[in-house]
């Protein structure tokens, strides 16, 4: 049992039992998270932090966030009521965490880009990541805990690539799916028409890919 006393007050109970404890120590890891990726936000928004380094935190700090939300059996709504109680004001965090559910170089499209971006080797990265994501699919890894660091990985690959536009219909229907894992929690799997419909869509914009590989 912790106490906490200031003065000559008597001992305040901080909690009873262990279920107690993990519930408070996880929530206090939850206003950190939250306040830590607001303040990420803003350092990237100022140039105080490379892109490279703000997508790998970012990506960790949201994967962390759906597994504390799992772990909390929290909800959007109840992850907005948990900041308004504890004053938290943090709408860089909300739209980052609750919103887009990827870091800003993924939902913009300029993560790693460069000259090298019709290279042979981030070409066969992104092959295999489309390959490695639809095998998942086919033998039922449907976990948003699963799915999502694929997808993401996919999404970074693909925007590493000169020759697909912004607009690409394969990027397009990526982020989209990252927005939908994002609502759900980290242990939620999708549905046998969800995943199918998830297979499709990447069996359509590998075919894509590989079509403007060909006229590349």
């Amino acid at each position: 049992m912790a106490t906490s006393a200031v003065g000559d007050t008597a001992p305040i109970k901080l909690w009873n039992n262990k279920k107690e404890k993990d519930d408070t120590e996880n929530k206090a890891e939850f206003f950190a998270l939250i306040k830590t990726v607001d303040r990420l936000e803003k350092a990237f928004m100022r140039d105080h932090i490379s892109a490279k380094e703000y997508e790998s935190s970012c990506r960790n700090m949201i994967l962390q966030f759906k597994t504390l939300m799992g772990t909390l059996q929290y909800q959007e709504a109840d992850v907005l009521q948990f900041m308004k109680a504890h004053t938290m004001d943090f709408p860089a965090a909300v739209n980052r965490l609750l919103t887009s559910g990827m870091p800003a170089t993924l939902e913009f499209g300029n993560s790693g880009r460069s000259g090298e971006g019709g290279s042979a080797v981030i070409v066969a990265e992104t092959v295999q990541l489309f390959i490695t994501t639809m095998d998942a699919l086919k033998i039922n890894m449907t976990a948003v805990d699963n799915l999502y660091p694929l997808l993401s990985d996919l999404m970074q690959s693909m925007n590493k690539l000169v020759f697909l536009e912004p607009n690409f219909e394969g990027k397009i229907k990526t982020k989209e799916w990252l927005t939908r894992l994002n609502k759900m929690r980290a242990s939620d799997e999708l549905s046998e028409e969800q995943s199918r419909q998830l297979l499709f869509d990447l069996e359509s914009s590998y075919n894509a890919v590989r079509l403007k590989l060909e006229h590349h």
